[in-house]
């Protein structure tokens, strides 16, 4: 399967986009979680498992998870690694060097301006040269 590698350039230029994207993702998981913790507490005190109120969440629920599933999808088909939802981590394939490794952003950053080799992860980050 062909990897998309990305230059600093060009991962950067996709940065707003992911921004935006990541933090869609973000606000879905914390209403999946907020979902999630209202479930549990609505199934504890239930003694009727197929109530209505109960199948409606079950359903939310599901459908958020399918959401959820799509957004990180899309990650993947842009070539982005998404290494973390909160606090957004993400990787981007490159070469640095003749070498293959990541260009790296996390969350609060203005832009890319670290790589690591795929075997150091986060914390192997170095600054990249071009930056």
């Amino acid at each position: 399967m062909h990897r998309k590698l990305f230059t600093l350039k060009e991962a950067n230029d996709l940065l707003p986009t992911i921004k935006a994207e990541l933090a869609n993702l973000q606000k879905l998981s914390n209403e999946l979680e907020a979902q999630h913790t209202i479930y549990q507490i609505l199934k504890n005190k239930t003694v009727d498992t197929s109530s209505e109120p109960l199948f409606e969440l079950e359903s939310r629920l599901e459908f958020k998870q399918l959401e959820i599933k799509l957004f990180v999808e899309n990650f993947t088909r842009k070539g982005v690694l998404l290494k973390m939802i909160e606090p957004g981590l993400l990787d981007f394939p490159s070469v640095v060097d003749g070498k293959e490794v990541l260009l790296c952003w996390r969350e609060g950053e203005e832009r890319i301006t670290h790589y690591h080799e795929h075997e150091d992860g986060f914390a192997g980050r170095r600054p990249h040269p071009e930056s």
